[in-house]
């Protein structure tokens, strides 16, 4: 199962494209959209409530294998290594993969126990136009890039140890 995380403000044709690239290079059953309350790295001016957003993420999401979810609000959570960590230990017979753009990538760094949460799960990294370059000289690619597995080996992620990651180009969305 994939795992892909946002506050999907609005939920958009990039997100589907990526979800449907991420099933399609990692061999994903389906992609969990993770619709946030919120993002402590982001400013809550300007966020749609999380009904508005989840109910934009279904209608985005229809006739693919993907789920929107708000677990973490049922969860009571806020960074993301305490939602893997919850759900690791709630869906103890799924596996799971952490599917980013990278412009997250870029600040990923700054992310609460970011260690930790490439320890917890693996992670693919989507190009995307304009922030490739940048993830790649990311402070947090200094400690990742010997954890890289080749592209080519993505749908064996889950024989991967951890931490690891896959970078994994696919065609950018027209828009």
């Amino acid at each position: 199962t994939g795992l892909l995380g946002g506050p999907f403000n609005p939920p958009h044709a990039g997100h589907r494209r990526i979800s449907l690239g991420a099933i399609d290079r990692l061999g994903l059953d389906e992609i969990w959209w993770l619709v946030s309350p919120g993002n402590p790295l982001k400013p809550a001016k300007g966020m749609a409530p999380l009904p508005a957003r989840f109910a934009s993420a279904r209608r985005a999401a229809r006739r693919a294998p993907i789920r929107p979810t708000a677990i973490e609000a049922e969860l009571g959570t806020v960074y993301t290594i305490d939602t893997l960590r919850q759900l690791v230990r709630r869906f103890p017979r799924r596996r799971f993969v952490w599917v980013m753009g990278a412009d997250n990538l870029a600040h990923f760094h700054l992310w609460r126990d970011w260690r930790s949460i490439a320890r917890t799960v693996p992670i693919a990294v989507v190009t995307r136009p304009g922030y490739y370059g940048r993830a790649l000289k990311a402070p947090a690619m200094g400690w990742l890039r010997r954890f890289v597995r080749p592209a080519a080996e993505a749908r064996h992620w889950t024989r991967w140890s951890l931490p690891s990651l896959v970078l994994l180009e696919l065609a950018p969305h027209p828009t």
